[in-house]
This record gives structure tokens, sequence and C-alpha cells, in this order.
């Protein structure tokens, strides 16, 4: 059964005059009989008693109206609240570690203040997750630190970011230095699968081999406690990490010879996803608000 058919029949139920409904909602007779016939048939009982031209609800219409017309005005109120705010719904999306804890999470913020009827949930897991929960529909859209060649995902460039490599020993700041220089000193770097280490050690190349990874770390919080304690200690991160503590001096940047740690940062969704209003806005709206970083 259709809504229009379920509407005709409250309409009907109040006024049993086809003549004078067909007027008032300009449409033929003929459309509101066939469409109380097929609701009919699809209920498999009838619901007025003809008596000549007129139409009486009988005990099963009164009934089935009983039983039904609550059910009808909140269809027809979520109906109306689709057709007019768009914006509404709930997106489940997926972020890197470091942009999921420095960033993203103010977008969201804004995001729903602008528009209180859409909700998103946000996870965070590295980019190598982020990609499989695209591919396995578990998430509607990813935010990652690194490339993705999937030939089910579409990506799409939202801004540029910069690794750093830092320590709290200040003797190494200001100073450009071949990654060899540094070969005695002990790196902690993020955990298997983040876009982080991968660049960092991509960008390396052969001599990757040559530093000594001494631990690997999740919490951001862990790897700034441990470079500030430890002046022997290395690590590669994202600037947006560790941009308070570059500016309170706290930890200092090392320049290394020959070496690009820049970065794309993409939108990722599956090529098969439904982009629904809320999606696409919501999408529009992170890639325009990366550009202010």
């Amino acid at each position: 059964m259709t809504l229009k058919e379920l509407e005709l029949f409250y309409y009907l139920c109040d006024d049993p005059h086809i003549s004078q409904l067909a007027k008032k909602l300009s449409i033929s007779q003929s459309a509101i009989s066939l469409s109380i016939k097929s609701l009919e048939k699809k209920l498999g009982e009838q619901l007025f008693d003809r008596l000549g031209k007129k139409l009486i609800l009988n005990e099963r219409g009164r009934l089935f109206k009983e039983e039904t017309y609550t059910h009808f005005l909140a269809l027809k109120d979520a109906q109306d609240r689709f057709s007019k705010d768009t914006l509404s719904g709930r997106l489940k999306i997926a972020s890197s570690k470091t942009l999921g804890e420095f960033i993203i999470p103010e977008l969201i913020y804004d995001f729903m203040v602008k528009n209180p009827n859409a909700s998103i949930q946000k996870d965070i897991k590295n980019s190598a997750q982020i990609i499989q929960m695209v591919l396995q529909g578990e998430i509607d859209l990813g935010v990652i630190e690194s490339e993705c060649n999937e030939g089910s995902i579409i990506k799409e460039k939202i801004a540029e970011d910069e690794l750093v490599v830092v320590t709290s020993d200040k003797s190494l700041s200001g100073e450009k230095l071949f990654i060899d220089t540094l070969s005695d000193r002990r790196w902690i770097l993020r955990e298997k699968g983040s876009g982080t280490r991968e660049l960092f050690l991509q960008a390396l190349g052969n001599a990757a081999k040559e530093i000594k990874l001494f631990m690997e770390f999740t919490e951001f919080e862990e790897m700034k406690t441990l470079l500030s304690n430890h002046t022997e200690l290395l690590s590669c991160i994202s600037s947006y990490v560790v941009a308070k503590e570059l500016k309170r001096k706290e930890l200092y940047t090392v320049t290394l010879k020959n070496i690009d740690l820049s970065r794309d940062l993409y939108i990722i969704f599956h090529k098969d996803k439904y982009r629904t209003s809320l999606f696409e806005s919501f999408k529009s709206y992170l890639i325009s608000r990366f550009k202010e970083f």
C-alpha cells in the first residue's frame, strides 16, 4: 500500500463523498475509486460498504483506521521532513589519528551546529584500516593521510600536510642534516599501517635501514612526553600534532637534507556509494574548511 492510497482512505473516512473529494484535490473520481479498490485488494477486505453511490465506512474499515492512523501521521511527518530538510540523517566517517584528534572534531562540531538535524559519527583508525572500512561499506567517508589505489575507491585531495622530525635536543635545531648523521639516535614512530610512518620510511628509501627504531606509539601525548624527557629521541610526525609544542619551544624541528616529507590528505569513499545531499554537503564543507589550515 502507498501513502497516497492511505491518504485518500482517511479523507473518505471523514467525508465519504467522492465527487467532493475529487474537486477538493483536483483529481478525477475514477482515480480515487481505483486507489481505494487497490488498497482493499492489498488488504484482502472491503473497507467501505457501497450503498448505491454512497461509501459507508464498515466495521473493518473503522478498525483499520484506528490501528493505522497514528502510524500514517508519523510516516507523513517523516516524509515532509525529508523533503524539506535534505540535510538530515546520520553519516559514519573515520579519520586518521592525526586529523581525528586535532582537526576533524572542530569541523564536525561546526557543521552540526549549522545543520542540527544532521549527526556525524566519527571513528579514529589508521589509514590502512580506513581503506578497508570503506571497501566493506562500514563507513560513508574516510579521511586519510596516505595514498590509496583501490579501484573501488574514489579519492579527492583536500589539503597538504608537512611531516616534521622533532626532538627536545635544541642543539639539533637550525641545521640541515643528512639522515645518516642521526643513526646513533633512537627513533620512536607510529604503529605499522600509519600513513605518517609509511611516508617517512618511503621518503628515507634505503637510508631507512640506518635508523634505530626504538619504540612504536599510538598515543600522541605518549610520544610528546617521551621526547620531552629524553633528548636522544627523535620522531617524525605531522606538524599539526606538535604545533603548540614547537611554538612554546618545548620541541624543535630537525631539517633533513634531500628528503621531502610533504604529503597529500584525501577524502575517500566507495565508488558505488549513494551520495545523499547530506553526504555531498559534508564532503564539500570539509574540503572548504581544510583550505583554511
